[in-house]
C-alpha cells in the first residue's frame, strides 16, 4: 500500500499542467533578482536542493529564504516535492519549475528540449534511487558554501562540477561524484586553494567496489598528469576505518573523513580529514595541499 504523503503520490502540478506562455517567460525576467538568476542555474546544474541547502548558499537566514522560494514557485521559476519520512517530515526538495527552464533556455539561445529538461522533472528526482545520494553531495558543497558565508574573509567555493560534467569529461576513465575548488586566505594574505574530487558514500555499495573506483583516477592521472585528491565521505566511523584498512598505499592521494552535521562550525572545511597512510592528527580541507609532500596536487584546468 502507498503511504498517504509517500513521493508515489505526487500528482502533476499547475506548474506542470499550465502551458508555459512567452509573456509568463518575459514576466519573469522582469521580476528575477541576481540572487534568483543564480538559484536557478544551481538547481538545474545540481538537479535538487533543499530549501536548507540553499539557506545555507544563497541567503542570510531561513525565513528569507522560504520566502523567497515561496515566490519562485508561484512564478513557476522552481518546482518542489516532499518525500516520504518515516517519522515527521523532509523538507521541501526544489528543483527547476517549467517558466524557469524556458527563461534559462531564453539566455543560453536554445529551447527547454535542448536545455535537456522535462515538465515530469519533479516525479523522475523523487523517484530516483539515487535522490539520498545526490542530496548528500550537495550537502557536502552547500556546509562549503555556509563555512564560506560564516567566515566573510574572502573563503569560497571557487568550484563545484555536478556528476554529469564530471562524466563528460572524464567519463571514460572516472566518474567521481563532484569536483570542487576550495579557497581560503592563508597568512601570507595570497589564497590558498585546493581542487578535489568528491566520492560521497551512503555505505549502500560494497567497499571492495568503493575502493575499485581508485583504479580509474590513477589511470586519469596517468593521462592528464594532474594530480589532484580523492575525498571519500564516508557515513560513520567503523565504515570510515574499515574502508581504511583496505586502502593500503593508493596511486593518488586520498583523504578520508566521516559526514559532518549541517551544524558543524567549518563543516568538510574543518580538521577532520586523514589522509591515506596517516594515522593523525586529522587535516583541514586546505591543508590537505602539503599532506603528501613533493607528490600533492595540481590544479584542474577550470
Amino acid at each position: 500500500m502507498t503511504r498517504p504523503n509517500s513521493p508515489r503520490r505526487l500528482q502533476p502540478s499547475r506548474h506542470q499542467r499550465t502551458r508555459v506562455s512567452q509573456a509568463l517567460v518575459a514576466d519573469l525576467a522582469e521580476r528575477l533578482t541576481p540572487r534568483d538568476a543564480e538559484i536557478l542555474d544551481a538547481v538545474w546544474e545540481h538537479r535538487v536542493l533543499t530549501t536548507d541547502q540553499l539557506t545555507a548558499i544563497f541567503f542570510p537566514s531561513i525565513h528569507r529564504a522560504r520566502h523567497r522560494l515561496l515566490d519562485l514557485y508561484e512564478l513557476r521559476a522552481l518546482d518542489r516535492f516532499r518525500p516520504w519520512a518515516p517519522t515527521g517530515s523532509r523538507p521541501w526538495h526544489w528543483i527547476l519549475g517549467t517558466t524557469g527552464a524556458h527563461h534559462l533556455a531564453a539566455q543560453r539561445g536554445i529551447t527547454p528540449a535542448e536545455l535537456r529538461y522535462r515538465p515530469d522533472s519533479a516525479g523522475a528526482i523523487a523517484f530516483s534511487s539515487r535522490l539520498t545520494h545526490q542530496i548528500g553531495v550537495n550537502e557536502f558543497f552547500a556546509q562549503l558554501h555556509a563555512t564560506a558565508r560564516r567566515r566573510a574573509d574572502e573563503s569560497e567555493v571557487a568550484e563545484w562540477w555536478p556528476e554529469r560534467r564530471c562524466t563528460a569529461l572524464w567519463g571514460d576513465l572516472a566518474r567521481p561524484d563532484a569536483f570542487g575548488r576550495w579557497t581560503e586566505p592563508a597568512s601570507t594574505g595570497q589564497p590558498d586553494t585546493i581542487d578535489f574530487f568528491l566520492e560521497h558514500d551512503t555505505g549502500t555499495e560494497p567497499l571492495s567496489r568503493v575502493l575499485a573506483k581508485l583504479d580509474g583516477y590513477a589511470a586519469l592521472t596517468e593521462a592528464t598528469g594532474i594530480t589532484t585528491p580523492v575525498l571519500f565521505w564516508l557515513p560513520n566511523p567503523t565504515r570510515e576505518a574499515n574502508f581504511r584498512r583496505l586502502l593500503s598505499a593508493p596511486d593518488v592521494p586520498v583523504a578520508t573523513a566521516v559526514h559532518t552535521r549541517p551544524t558543524a562550525v567549518d563543516g568538510p572545511a574543518g580538521p577532520v580529514w586523514l589522509p591515506a597512510g596517516s594515522t593523525g592528527p586529522r587535516h583541514r580541507l586546505i591543508a590537505l595541499r602539503g599532506a603528501w609532500g613533493t607528490a600533492g596536487p595540481n590544479r584542474v584546468p577550470a
